[in-house]
């Protein structure tokens, strides 16, 4: 099964995820050597959001991963919310 991790983020966010984002993206990396992650990236134009996409049994690999980021820990992060993700092509 397929999960996505929507993030709302903070006003000026790229410049004040700097300090946090050397340990964001280690995150990121561990997550996908591990198979969990699948991809994941911030929206552009607005920089407004970011959508992670993980796999697994259920929900609780995207929910530790947002209770583990420093994004969601030092306050970048306004909302979170995990869905599930019925995939119809691609997978």
């Amino acid at each position: 099964m397929y999960f996505i991790l929507l993030y709302e983020v903070v006003d000026n966010f790229v410049n004040q995820r700097a300090p946090f984002r050397p340990e964001h993206l280690r995150l990121l990396e561990e997550a996908h050597r591990r198979g969990e992650l699948v991809m994941a990236g911030a929206f552009a134009d607005p920089v407004d959001g970011a959508a992670l996409v993980f796999r697994g049994e259920d929900a609780s690999t995207a929910t530790r991963f947002a209770e583990s980021d420093p994004y969601v820990n030092q306050g970048l992060i306004t909302k979170w919310r995990v869905r599930r993700w019925n995939v119809v092509v691609g997978g």
